[in-house]
């Protein structure tokens, strides 16, 4: 498997795995996949990924800014999304492992997740890759007129000194 910078060019392909995550109901509360500039404007420039194995885009990753105040310049949400038929089978922590290393390289000193508390693959996921539980958001937005719960992780640098 080869991970490479997600171009525009993917984005179809993106956009198709988004909408296999958005199906299980466990992974967004969005309910359907933006277009390529929405996208584009919601993601930060550094830190986007997909991954291929053959010619097939199989995942992809990225990140976006958790707030516009300078002061949370350092910090940004994680988003990753595996296509179906290739959940469990690691590109999950490839992925997210590269999303780690290259955000430190960014300036990025803390990565947040808010994960729905069914999706428990991925809370392993992340708590393997070294993030941490810090909250728990109750009824923290509603899917399909059901209120829904969220927890927070997040992981913090090892190179920024915290």
């Amino acid at each position: 498997m080869e991970i490479i910078n997600l171009k525009e060019q993917h984005y179809k392909d993106v956009s198709r795995i988004y909408l296999e995550g958005i199906a299980t109901q466990n992974a967004t509360f969005e309910k359907t996949a933006p277009d390529w500039e929405t996208w584009n404007k919601g993601h930060l420039e550094f830190c986007r990924y997909v991954a291929i194995e053959g010619n097939e885009i199989v995942g992809w990753a990225a990140l976006s800014a958790v707030s516009g105040r300078c002061v949370y310049a350092g910090v940004a949400e994680v988003s990753e999304y595996i296509a179906g038929q290739h959940r469990g089978k690691g590109v999950g922590r490839q992925l997210l492992q590269k999303i780690i290393t290259d955000s430190e390289s960014n300036g990025i000193w803390t990565l947040q997740a808010g994960i729905f508390p069914e999706n428990e693959a991925s809370i392993k996921l992340h708590e393997q890759c070294g993030f941490r539980m810090v909250g728990y958001r109750e009824k923290i937005g509603q899917m399909n007129g059901v209120w829904r719960n969220t927890v927070l992780l997040e992981r913090r640098s090892t190179i920024a000194g915290l």
